[in-house]
């Protein structure tokens, strides 16, 4: 059986040069090689690359899921990609075994669709928002989830052929769970595997100054896109309420409210509600899709 051959894909707007050629280093430090690397510029100038390193020029920002989907673009054009690796362009592999560990992953399960990797600081400090389920209390605990971090995952190219890539629509915010939802929908797993460190900054999401929109937004756009219609509601109803009680900032609020506008009002896409047995799925996975 032919060993399977990884793929890397980062994007950069540019402003991080020093951390992408820090990245790129532990990239080729992998005790298992990827067959193909690319680095997208997203609007932005492409910076200085080492020999082996294909470079993708948009001459827009195209968001994180349309910069993804142009890395796809290439990468299929290579042909010889079976997993991709998405990788965030301040982030840093520690292990060099990382990619060994994701083939082998892979190569275990043909039905594992996502890996996600576990982001940790230079502390080994993962955040709250980073363990991928709803009860977080142990980041080391691996394990089947829902969905994934989009800093460091790992995608299997044969999932990305049948069920598509990453909605366009979306920009920022939430398009990992809009793909993690679409490949359980079509019986594909995803598996939290914390053995897998990407080193990344600690940061707050609200760092951007779009967070709150684009996380209203997108989240109308989730139900809208893939839920059965008496769920939609209520995945709103619920996760209104909790921003309503986390959000200690006015101006935030109202950008999150007129966002939650925006998504009602505008079109989002073909619209497949995902099937019970999905959802029922994922209630034993632990985070129905209300929540």
């Amino acid at each position: 059986m032919r060993q399977l051959r990884l793929g890397v894909a980062i994007l950069t707007m540019g402003n991080r040069p020093r951390e992408l050629g820090d990245l790129l280093e532990s990239v080729a430090a992998q005790h298992t090689p990827a067959a193909r690397i690319v680095v997208v510029a997203n609007g932005a100038p492409l910076p200085l690359l080492p020999d082996g390193v294909t470079g993708v020029i948009l001459a827009e920002n195209e968001g994180v899921a349309g910069g993804r989907n142009a890395a796809l673009a290439r990468l299929r054009e290579f042909g010889d990609v079976d997993v991709v690796v998405d990788l965030d362009d301040d982030g840093l592999l520690i292990s060099k075994d990382d990619f060994c560990r994701v083939a082998e992953l892979f190569e275990q399960d043909r039905r594992l669709g996502i890996v996600s990797f576990r982001i940790a600081d230079e502390r080994g400090r993962t955040q709250r928002r980073h363990v991928p389920r709803l009860r977080a209390s142990d980041p080391l605990r691996g394990g089947y989830v829902t969905t994934f971090l989009g800093g460091g995952h790992a995608l299997s190219m044969a999932m990305l052929d049948e069920i598509g890539g990453w909605p366009d629509e979306f920009f920022y915010a939430h398009e990992e769970t809009d793909l993690a939802w679409r490949a359980l929908d079509a019986g594909w797993r995803v598996l939290y595997a914390p053995e897998l460190v990407l080193q990344h900054p600690w940061t707050s999401p609200t760092r951007h100054a779009v967070y709150h929109r684009m996380v209203a937004r997108n989240r109308v756009w989730l139900a809208k896109r893939h839920l059965p219609a008496v769920l939609v509601l209520l995945y709103l109803g619920v996760w209104t309420a909790l921003t309503v009680a986390r959000t200690r900032s006015r101006a935030g609020l109202r950008a999150w409210f007129g966002g939650f506008a925006e998504g009602v009002r505008m079109p989002c896409g073909r619209r497949k509600p995902m099937r019970w047995r999905t959802v029922w799925r994922m209630t034993r996975l632990g985070r129905p899709p209300v929540i």
